[in-house]
């Protein structure tokens, strides 16, 4: 099976340049997890103060988007940097960041490196999140209404759930289910003791089922989606994207856009990826790669097929 193609480092990086790009902060990965939970409590606690349907739309937008980041600090804890201690890196990863969203850091891992391996070659596992690329207009509008309305959530989340036979699936799934159920009890736990009991379902559940499906596709088809028509350039086997503040409050968060330079170097942790762009750029070697102005533009592109 071929695998995805490279670029070695020390062709494009001095030492020095490459330690500082490799060098991990366990301050930066655990600030962010600290930094997701602290907006989400923060649009908790607005709504709460003045509910009307402006703070609830506004704390399910951005709930949402950092319940994305909560999956991509997952991410980040897959690729071992959270933490340069294993024991906390893997703590943090599964019950601070995946389960909560009903996820598992064990599954994920593998099935991610996979991803990495074979980038957009046949045996890669994420084909599936974004083919037939572009695709048209209308086509893209049925998938947002899919995903804001449900849809997306029961066939990914709730379906798998249950066996062909509509009993209880197996073992992975049900403790993957069990830490879920119990991250997210003391989430509620922590709403009842402020009075906002209600706003367990009424955002941080709906949220899940909506907002976050939605932020999730927008990321996928950003990151891979018609972003290369040479399987065997490794300059083009992602998409990077310059997203302003508002994309990285709404759709992108903790640096996600970076996602061409991830691939180039998937070690070097989230935080550095800016820097990596800005010391590419500065060597003239982005011309190479795919980069979209906005996420508006990308969108433009990978969803303006006639």
């Amino acid at each position: 099976m071929p695998r995805a193609p490279t670029v070695n480092p020390k062709e494009v990086f001095s030492d020095d340049e490459w330690a500082q790009l490799q060098t991990r902060s366990n301050f930066k990965s655990l600030g962010m997890v600290a930094h997701a939970w602290g907006v989400i409590a923060l649009a908790f606690m607005v709504h709460a103060i003045w509910p009307n349907p402006f703070t609830w739309l506004l704390a399910v937008m951005i709930i949402g988007t950092r319940q994305l980041g909560l999956a991509i600090l997952m991410h980040e804890a897959a690729h071992g940097g959270l933490h340069t201690n294993q024991i906390i890196n893997e703590w943090v990863g599964q019950w601070l960041c995946a389960a909560p969203l009903a996820l598992d850091l064990n599954t994920y891992r593998p099935y991610h490196l996979n991803h990495h391996k074979y980038t957009q070659q046949p045996e890669d596992p994420d084909l599936g999140l974004v083919p037939d690329y572009p695709i048209t207009r209308a086509s893209f509008e049925r998938k947002i209404i899919r995903d804001l309305t449900g849809q997306t959530f029961y066939q990914k989340r709730i379906k798998p759930l249950f066996g062909s036979g509509g009993s209880f699936a197996g073992n992975a799934i049900e403790a993957t289910f069990l830490r879920a159920a119990m991250a997210n009890f003391v989430i509620w736990l922590v709403l009842m003791a402020f009075g906002q009991g209600w706003a367990f379902v009424t955002i941080w559940l709906l949220t899940q089922a909506t907002w976050f499906m939605m932020v999730t596709r927008i990321r996928n088809i950003g990151e891979h989606a018609a972003a290369t028509n040479d399987i065997n350039d490794p300059w083009q086997l992602a998409r990077t994207i310059k997203a302003n503040w508002l994309e990285r409050a709404f759709i992108a968060p903790y640096h996600v856009h970076f996602h061409s330079e991830h691939h180039l170097w998937m070690h070097i942790p989230c935080y550095n990826l800016c820097s990596t762009h800005l010391k590419l750029q500065n060597k003239n070697l982005t011309q190479r790669m795919e980069i979209r102005n906005s996420y508006l533009e990308m969108l433009k592109i990978t969803t303006g097929k006639a």
